[in-house]
C-alpha cells in the first residue's frame, strides 16, 4: 500500500459542499411503485420479459439484455406488473418501461438469488456472469460494466483503477461506500482483476478524504498486489481520462479507449455491487444515492430501490419552501429535473435541491465572448472551447467535431464554469454531439 500525489493539467476547483460526508446510508421507505426504465445504460435497451398483471418476486429478472452492450433488469421490488409500456424517463422523454406496483404482504427485505462459485468461472463465462447481474457504471456514465472486463483483441490490461475520487461537488455516496462497503469493494477489485488479467489495481481517492484513503488501506488484503493513492483535490479528477494521466502518465489517444493505454477503469460504488451481487447470483436492484442542496430538510446519504419515482424520495427526504431548482446528478454534469415523476436509475449517483443563492441566478445572462481563454486553461483535454462556441452557435458542427476534436470533449463543464460571460459551452456541445448523431442516423 502507498500513497502519491499526482493529478493532471488544467482542470478548476469548484466548492466541495460535502456537508453529506458523515451521513450513514439509511433506507428510505419502500416506494408503492416502481418504474423500471429498460433505457437507463448505455447501449442497446433491455427487452421485457414479463407481461401485465404478472407477479413478480424482488431480485428476478424482468428484462433481459438487448445485445452485448446491454444488461438486463430485475424487479426492484416484489409485486404485480401493473404495465410494459412508455414512461418518462429523466431527458423529459418517453421510454419503454415496466410498471411495478409493490404487494404489501410481501416481506420487503427478501430477494431472489442463488449462490454463483467465482473461482469456477473464467474468460467469457465471467463476463456473462457479471452481464446478467446488470451492474453498470454507478459513477453516472452508466456503461455496462461487462463490457469494460471484455477487453479487446491485441489490448493487454496492465492495471485497474478503482475510480474513488467523487470530484464533484456535494456528491458523497462513493465516500460513503468506502467507509461502509470497503470488503465487498475489495471483492469486486478481485473479479476486476481476474477478469482483465490485470497484474494490479490502483484505488485513486483525493486527499480531501483521508478516511476514505484509511477505510480502504485497512482492507487491503495483506500482499494482495492492490494500492491505494491519494490523488490532489481538483475536478475533474474523477474522469477516466484525468485518471490515466494521473496515475499511468499515459495520455488515451484521441477516439480510443482506456485499454488503449492498458487501463480498465471502474467506480468503487459500481465494484462493492459486484462484489456483494456476483457471489449471491443477484441482479442490481438498487443503490446508494446522495440527496444534498440548501433545499432539502433531511440531506442524506440514502440506499433507494430502482426506478422509485423522484417524487417519493422528495417527499421523505423534504423540500423547503425556498428550493428553487432540483437537479439529477452533481452541478458540474447533472441535468434540471424537469417532472418529479420520472423515475431513479442505475445512473442517478445524487439529486441537489437548491436555492435562489446556491444557482446563482445573476449568471444567467450571456454576454458576447471576450476571447479571454480562461475555458481553454481549464479544459482537462485540451480543447479550445472558445472557438467551438463560435461554432455552435452558427450550428457548424460538423466543422466543430472534424477540426476541433469535439468527441474528445468529456463535458465536463469546466469551460461553462469559468466563462466570464456565462455562455453555456457544454450545453453548446451536448446539443452538438446529438445533433450529429441524430444526422448520421438517418442517413
Amino acid at each position: 500500500m502507498s500513497t502519491c500525489m499526482p493529478t493532471f493539467r488544467h482542470g478548476v476547483h469548484p466548492p466541495e459542499c460535502k456537508e453529506t460526508a458523515s451521513a450513514e446510508v439509511i433506507r428510505i421507505p419502500w416506494p408503492d411503485k416502481v418504474i423500471v426504465l429498460l433505457s437507463q445504460h448505455t447501449g442497446a435497451p433491455a427487452k421485457a420479459i414479463v407481461k401485465k398483471r404478472q407477479d413478480v418476486a424482488r431480485g428476478e429478472m424482468i428484462a433481459e439484455a438487448g445485445g452485448f452492450v446491454s444488461v438486463p433488469m430485475h424487479a426492484p421490488i416484489a409485486g404485480q406488473v401493473k404495465s410494459v409500456d412508455l414512461a418518462l424517463n429523466p431527458r423529459g422523454e418517453l421510454s419503454p418501461a415496466i410498471e411495478i406496483i409493490r404487494d404489501p404482504d410481501q416481506d420487503p427485505e427478501s430477494v431472489r438469488g442463488s449462490f454463483q462459485d467465482i473461482d469456477s468461472l473464467e474468460g467469457d463465462a465471467l463476463v456473462e456472469a457479471v452481464q446478467n447481474t446488470g451492474a453498470v457504471g454507478l459513477g453516472g456514465a452508466a456503461f455496462p460494466t461487462h463490457v469494460k472486463m471484455k477487453v479487446p483483441a491485441g489490448r493487454k490490461i496492465e492495471a485497474v483503477v478503482v475510480n474513488g475520487c467523487e470530484c464533484e461537488p456535494y456528491l458523497t455516496t462513493d465516500y460513503r461506500v468506502m467507509m461502509e462497503q470497503a470488503n465487498q469493494i475489495i471483492a469486486g477489485i478481485q473479479i476486476a482483476m481476474k477478469a482483465t488479467k490485470a497484474p494490479k489495481a490502483i484505488i485513486a481517492i483525493e486527499n480531501n478524504k483521508p478516511a476514505a484513503v484509511d477505510a480502504m488501506m485497512a482492507a487491503v488484503p495483506e500482499g494482495a498486489p492492490i494500492t491505494v493513492c491519494s490523488l490532489a483535490t481538483k475536478y475533474p479528477q474523477g474522469a477516466e481520462k484525468m485518471l490515466s494521466t494521473a496515475l499511468l502518465g499515459r495520455e488515451v489517444p484521441s477516439g480510443g479507449l482506456p485499454s488503449d493505454v492498458g487501463m480498465a477503469c471502474f467506480n468503487v460504488a459500481t465494484l462493492a455491487q459486484l462484489g456483494e451481487l456476483l457471489p449471491s447470483g443477484r441482479g442490481l436492484i438498487e443503490r446508494v444515492i446522495t440527496v444534498a442542496g440548501g433545499g432539502v430538510e433531511r440531506p442524506g446519504n440514502y440506499m433507494v430501490p430502482l426506478g422509485t419515482p423522484l417524487r417519493h424520495i422528495m417527499e421523505f427526504v423534504g423540500i423547503r419552501p425556498d428550493a428553487r431548482k432540483i437537479i439529477n446528478g452533481g452541478p458540474m454534469m447533472g441535468t434540471s429535473v424537469a417532472s418529479l415523476d420520472v423515475p431513479l436509475t442505475k445512473g442517478t449517483s445524487g439529486l441537489l435541491v437548491l436555492r435562489d443563492d446556491e444557482i446563482r441566478t445573476g449568471r444567467l445572462n450571456v454576454y458576447p465572448c471576450i476571447r479571454c481563454a480562461r475555458c481553454v486553461d481549464a479544459c482537462p483535454v485540451f480543447l479550445n472551447p472558445s472557438d467551438m462556441g463560435l461554432l455552435a452557435r452558427n450550428s457548424r458542427h460538423e466543422e466543430k467535431a472534424e477540426s476541433y476534436h469535439l468527441y474528445d470533449c468529456i463535458e465536463c463543464g469546466c469551460c461553462s464554469y469559468v466563462c466570464p460571460s456565462n455562455i453555456p459551452l457544454v450545453q453548446y456541445f451536448r446539443i452538438g454531439k446529438a445533433m450529429l448523431r441524430e444526422r448520421s442516423a438517418a442517413k
